[in-house]
């Protein structure tokens, strides 16, 4: 394995009713600014649970609500500005991934006198930020416990990934209780991403990496086995917790210690959303088979032991082409059973976006680490998808 050093600083709370750690884990007498998404947390009291713990630490709470699915510039702008103007010394993020993807790029914008947007694109660099803790309503992303965050421009159409030191959220609470309202569209997202997420880490070059390859196993088939049970019962607290749980694992660093991931599909769906504006979780379950097909030519060991270990393909009597290709087969069909999207026209998403599309994916040049991929690479990925 390469050599690596680890750093996570965010506290994890985790468990059912933990929510009620929250005035313990707050500054006292502070302005806190609380941002949320499009209102659900005021439908199943979530947010009047949050109000009292602020009342308690006696916090002057300025709101922003309605942060976007896949969550825009234009929003990052508004609760930076609002920091400064209320003198912001906390934020609170209440939601899934995208509410605390915006908080992480106000806390960010909040202590930076340029556009955030200039720290987004990597033309400046993050010098601090204000602290910021989360309540987790949403079990997929693993905003929650790293340092990533991914913004839309939709002036420009570009959807960025970015991240800093100075990023991470200071604590997050992931009690199970906040995620049973999750409707099962939305849930069925989340699995998928957090298994894209695993995924992506899984393949790689680097030799020698025994354990990181059964961490990652061991998430997918924890995933993979919880997964129908908790569609079939979306209020099942056990299953709800499981599931939790493994989308934090799955994108908090220990997967990747010692071997980068690749993450070229995700590129490739950034681009897809940022112009279409589909789920995330969407265009992955769509484009991520089809960009396990692409890289079968890098090499076989990776997914014949990903179709073996974790897809239950019988590999006897069959070349390793067929197992990959078996192994592929049988993860699409798992996100389809799941109720997934399995192809770019389920969108409405047809030849004549394949082009622009594939541009903005590749608009910095190649890309990958396993598989490394240039514009007409990306064109062949999306026309086969559509």
């Amino acid at each position: 394995m390469d050599a690596f050093t680890f750093y996570n600083p965010t506290k994890l709370i985790y468990g059912i009713d933990q929510t009620n750690e929250l005035a313990t884990q707050l500054p006292k007498n502070e302005s806190i600014l609380l941002v949320y998404g499009g209102g659900s947390i005021k439908k199943n009291g979530l947010y009047d649970r949050v109000l009292s713990q602020l009342e308690q630490v006696n916090a002057e709470v300025i709101e922003l609500a309605g942060v976007e699915p896949n969550p825009r510039l234009t929003t990052v702008r508004k609760g930076i500005e609002l920091c400064k103007q209320h003198n912001v010394g906390f934020i609170l993020a209440v939601g899934g991934g995208s509410v605390i993807d915006a908080t992480k790029a106000i806390a960010v914008g909040a202590q930076y006198d340029g556009d955030i947007w200039d720290i987004i694109t990597k033309k400046e660099t993050a010098t601090g930020a204000l602290p910021f803790g989360t309540i987790l309503t949403l079990a997929a992303t693993g905003s929650e416990m790293n340092a990533g965050s991914v913004i839309t421009n939709w002036e420009t159409n570009q959807k960025v990934g970015w991240g800093s030191p100075f990023s991470y959220p200071t604590f997050s609470i992931l009690d199970p209780k906040n995620t049973v309202s999750v409707p099962q569209d939305q849930t069925v997202y989340g699995i998928v991403d957090m298994m894209s997420h695993v995924l992506e880490a899984y393949f790689h070059q680097v030799e020698n990496t025994p354990l990181q390859d059964r961490i990652c196993e061991s998430i997918l088939l924890t995933v993979m086995e919880t997964a129908p049970k908790l569609l079939d019962n979306l209020e099942n607290l056990e299953h709800r917790g499981t599931i939790l749980y493994s989308g934090t694992m799955a994108l908090n660093g220990i997967t990747q210690m010692g071997a980068r991931g690749d993450w070229g599909s995700h590129n490739i769906e950034h681009a897809v959303s940022a112009i279409s504006d589909i789920p995330h979780a969407g265009g992955l379950a769509i484009i991520f088979p089809h960009w396990l097909r692409n890289s079968m030519s890098v090499g076989l060991n990776r997914h014949v032991q990903l179709a073996t270990r974790v897809l239950q393909v019988n590999p006897e009597g069959k070349t390793d082409e067929q197992i990959a290709e078996e192994g592929i087969q049988k993860l699409s069909e798992f996100w389809s059973s799941l109720g997934a999207p399995n192809r770019l026209a389920d969108y409405d998403i047809d030849e004549s976006q394949i082009e622009r599309m594939s541009g903005i994916a590749a608009e910095n040049g190649q890309f990958g680490n396993y598989a490394v991929l240039q514009e007409k690479d990306v064109q062949r990925i999306l026309t086969a998808a559509l």
